[in-house]
C-alpha cells in the first residue's frame, strides 16, 4: 500500500497493510490512531497483558511483529487518547479479519491465503451481465432455513451452502444477495450496523467457510452479491467510535455525527476514512470472489442526511465517484448496485461522464407505484390516474439502468408481505399476486425478490425466525411456489425477457389504453425472439380483448396464471392461436379472466414455400477407356 495515497483517500488494498497479517516472521499487527497519547496489543497468547506498539509514521500509524502469535488466537487493541480525562478503551481491529460471537468483542487472527477457489469457469464467464438475464434471490442467511442442532438455530456458511444452492438452483434464481454478513453487534440490525467491517459475521462460521459457500454458488452456476454498507457504522465503544479518543471514522459531535438510526455516519471527507470504505468493498470483491455489492442507504451520500432541501454533500459525491471507478478499474465484470430513491441523474452514468459509476439503481419509484396499485380495489384501478401507476415507469425508464426490487424492506415492520398487500381476502390475494410478477418479470430490468415470496408467505419476516417451509402443504401455496418455478425458468429462457432490457426496441406497448377494462398488452423483444404478454386486472367476469399484431403468424402460450395446476380455473393449453389477417397484421380476440395474465410467444409468419426449379438431366458421355472391351 502506498501510504501517501492511503491519507489522500485513493488507496484500494489498505486491509493488505493495517490489521494483523500472518507472515513468516509471525503476526505484524498495525492499526491507526493519529490521536492517541500511546496503542498496547493485547492478546490471548500474552494472557491480555499490554504491548506497546510502535508509532511508525507521523500520520499516526502503529506497528508490532508478535513471532509466536498465529492464526485464531484473539486480540484488541488498548487505546490511551492524548486527553487525561478520556477513557482508556479497549478496541476490536477496525481492520480484522475475524471477530468473536457477539455479546464478546476481540478481533480473531485469520489467515485469508488457508482456501483454494475453485471457480475459474464461473470467473471468465460472469461479464456483459446487462446482456444476461439477473434473477436476484435476497437473503438472510440466519433465517432462510435453522439449525435445530444450534442453540441460535444458525447453520455454519459450509453447512447451508448446498442446501441453499441446491434450493436456488432449483428454484430458478441465478443470483442470491446475502444480507450484510459483516460483523455486527445485534441480531435486529441484520448486519446494517457494522462494528468489524472486514470481519465475516461468527454467527455462521469463518472467512474460510464463507469463501467455501461462494466458491459452491460459483461451482453451481450462481452469482453472489454482498449488501455493503458505507453510511454509518454502529455506536459500540469498542469499534469505530472515538476509535482513537476523538471523532476518527465519525463527523466531529454536533455536525451530522448520527443517523436517523442512531449509528454514526462516517465522515467522507477525510481520505483515511474513504481508502477504508474503499479497500473494504475491494476486499470482499477480491479476497472472497463475490460478483457485486449492493450499496445501502446510497440516498444518504447524495444528499446531507438524504434530505434533498439540504444538499448534495460533495465529499460524499466525490467518494462515490472515485470508490466506483476504481472498482470497475479493479473488477471489470463486477455488479455495482445502488439502493438509492432519490431523483438524482446519472446514478449508473460512468464516472467518466460525469455520473456516480454504479451499474445497477433499485427502481423505488416502480416499486412503491405497483404495490399502492395491488392494494387498490379492483373497480379504483379503472381511475386513469391509479391505471397509468402501471405504465408510468416507461416514461422514466430509459434514465438510468434499474434493477426491480421487492426487498426484507417491503416485508417488515408492519408493512405485510408482498402476498398480503395484495386486496381482497385471502383467496383473492393469490391470483393477483401471480399477476404482479408476471407484470415485474415483463417488465424490463434486473429482478430481485425477497426470500419467502415465492411462498406465498403471509407472516411478516423476523430474524428470529425460519421461512414458513409448512405452508407448501397447503395446495395454494404449493401451486403458487411451482407457479414461480415456471415464472423464473421463462424469464431465465427467454431472451426477448432480458437480453435488450436497456435497448429501446426491447419493450414497447400494444396497448395501454384500457382503462375501462383493466387490461395491459405489452411486448418483449430481442432479435427474432418476441413475447407478447396480457394483463387483465379487474376482477369482473371473463372479458374479450382483441387486438393487432403485425409481422405476426401465431401466438403460442408460454404461461397462464389462470391455469388450474396454478390453483386457477382455466384448462391448459398450449396449442398455437391463429388469428385473422388484416391489412395492418394479424388480429386476435382472446378472452380473460378475472386478475389473469397470459405470456405467449409471438411467432412469425410461414414464408410460402419457394418451388425449386427441376434440375436439368445430365448427360454422361461413354469413353473408351484401355482395357475395356466391347
Amino acid at each position: 500500500m502506498d501510504i501517501h495515497q492511503f491519507f489522500l483517500g485513493n488507496a484500494f488494498d489498505a486491509h493488505t497493510y493495517f490489521g494483523a497479517h500472518v507472515t513468516e516472521q509471525g503476526v505484524v499487527f498495525r492499526t491507526l490512531a493519529p490521536n492517541a497519547a500511546a496503542v498496547d496489543l493485547i492478546w490471548e497468547g500474552g494472557d491480555w497483558e499490554p504491548i506497546p506498539m510502535q508509532r511508525i509514521h507521523d500520520g499516526g500509524v502503529y506497528e508490532l511483529t508478535v513471532p509466536e502469535a498465529v492464526a485464531g488466537q484473539m486480540y484488541k487493541y488498548r487505546i490511551t487518547p492524548q486527553n487525561p480525562d478520556g477513557d482508556i478503551i479497549d478496541h476490536c481491529d477496525p481492520y480484522g479479519f475475524g471477530m468473536e460471537l457477539r455479546p464478546n468483542n476481540a478481533s480473531i487472527i485469520r489467515d485469508l491465503s488457508s482456501y483454494t477457489f475453485h471457480d475459474k469457469k464461473w470467473l471468465a464467464q460472469r461479464g456483459n451481465h446487462r446482456k444476461k438475464p439477473v434473477n436476484i434471490y435476497e437473503v438472510h442467511l440466519g433465517s432462510w432455513r435453522t439449525n435445530p442442532n444450534n442453540p441460535n438455530g444458525w447453520y455454519t456458511y459450509e453447512e447451508i451452502a448446498p442446501k441453499l444452492v441446491d434450493y436456488v438452483k432449483k428454484a430458478g434464481y441465478n443470483y442470491i444477495e446475502f444480507m450484510p454478513l459483516s460483523e455486527h453487534p445485534a441480531d435486529c440490525s441484520w448486519g446494517y450496523q457494522n462494528t468489524g467491517f472486514f470481519s465475516p459475521t461468527s454467527r455462521y462460521g469463518t472467512a474460510h467457510q464463507l469463501m467455501q459457500l461462494v466458491d459452491t454458488c460459483h461451482q453451481a452456476g450462481i452469482g453472489v452479491i454482498l449488501d455493503f454498507v458505507p453510511v454509518h457504522f454502529a455506536v459500540d465503544g469498542y469499534a469505530l467510535n472515538h476509535y482513537d479518543g476523538t471523532t476518527l471514522y465519525e463527523y466531529p459531535e454536533k455536525e451530522d455525527n448520527y443517523s436517523e438510526w442512531g449509528s454514526c455516519n462516517f465522515i467522507h471527507a477525510r481520505g483515511e476514512v474513504c481508502s477504508f470504505l474503499q479497500s473494504c468493498a475491494n476486499y470482499w470483491l477480491s479476497v472472497f470472489h463475490f460478483d457485486g455489492l449492493r450499496m445501502d442507504a446510497v440516498s444518504r451520500l447524495i444528499y446531507w442526511g438524504g434530505d434533498a432541501s439540504r444538499g448534495i454533500n460533495p465529499a460524499s459525491i466525490t467518494f462515490l465517484k472515485r470508490m466506483n471507478q476504481g472498482l470497475h478499474q479493479l473488477h471489470p465484470d463486477s455488479m455495482l448496485i445502488a439502493e438509492d430513491s432519490t431523483n438524482y441523474e446519472g446514478v449508473t452514468c460512468p464516472v467518466e461522464y460525469g455520473g456516480l459509476g454504479f451499474d445497477y439503481k433499485w427502481d423505488m419509484g416502480w416499486m412503491n407505484d405497483t404495490l399502492d396499485y395491488f392494494r387498490q380495489y379492483p373497480w379504483v384501478r379503472r381511475d386513469s390516474d391509479t391505471y397509468h401507476k402501471l405504465t408510468f415507469s416507461m416514461m422514466y425508464f430509459p434514465n438510468e439502468y434499474y434493477l426491480l426490487p421487492l426487498s426484507h424492506d417491503e416485508n417488515v415492520h408492519g408493512k405485510a408481505t408482498i402476498m398480503q398487500k395484495m386486496f381482497g381476502e385471502y383467496e383473492q390475494k393469490f391470483p393477483q399476486a401471480r399477476l404482479l410478477y408476471l407484470y415485474m418479470y415483463a417488465h424490463p430490468g434486473k429482478k430481485l425478490l425477497f426470500m419467502g415470496s415465492e411462498l406465498g408467505q403471509l407472516r411478516e419476516w423476523t430474524e428470529k425466525q425460519q421461512q414458513d417451509w409448512d405452508i407448501l402443504k397447503y395446495p395454494i401455496h404449493d401451486a403458487f411456489y411451482h407457479y414461480m418455478l415456471e415464472l423464473n425458468r421463462l424469464y431465465l429462457t427467454e431472451p426477448a425477457l432480458y437480453q435488450d432490457d436497456y435497448e429501446r426496441d426491447g419493450f414497447c406497448w400494444v396497448d395501454c389504453h384500457q382503462e375501462a377494462k383493466g387490461i395491459y398488452a405489452m411486448e418483449r423483444r430481442a432479435g427474432d425472439s418476441r413475447i407478447l404478454i396480457l394483463l387483465h386486472m379487474s376482477d369482473e367476469a371473463t372479458q374479450t380483448f382483441t387486438f393487432t399484431l403485425p409481422d405476426c403468424g401465431s401466438l403460442k402460450p408460454l404461461l397462464h396464471t389462470d391455469w388450474k395446476r396454478f390453483h386457477g380455473s382455466t384448462e391448459e393449453s398450449k396449442q398455437a392461436i391463429v388469428g385473422d389477417v388484416t391489412r395492418t397484421g394479424m388480429q386476435f380476440t382472446l378472452e380473460l379472466p378475472p386478475f389473469s395474465g397470459i405470456m405467449l410467444r409471438i411467432q412469425p409468419k410461414k414464408q410460402p414455400a419457394v418451388k425449386k426449379p427441376a434440375a436439368r438431366k445430365r448427360t454422361v458421355s461413354k469413353k473408351k477407356t484401355s482395357g475395356s472391351t466391347e
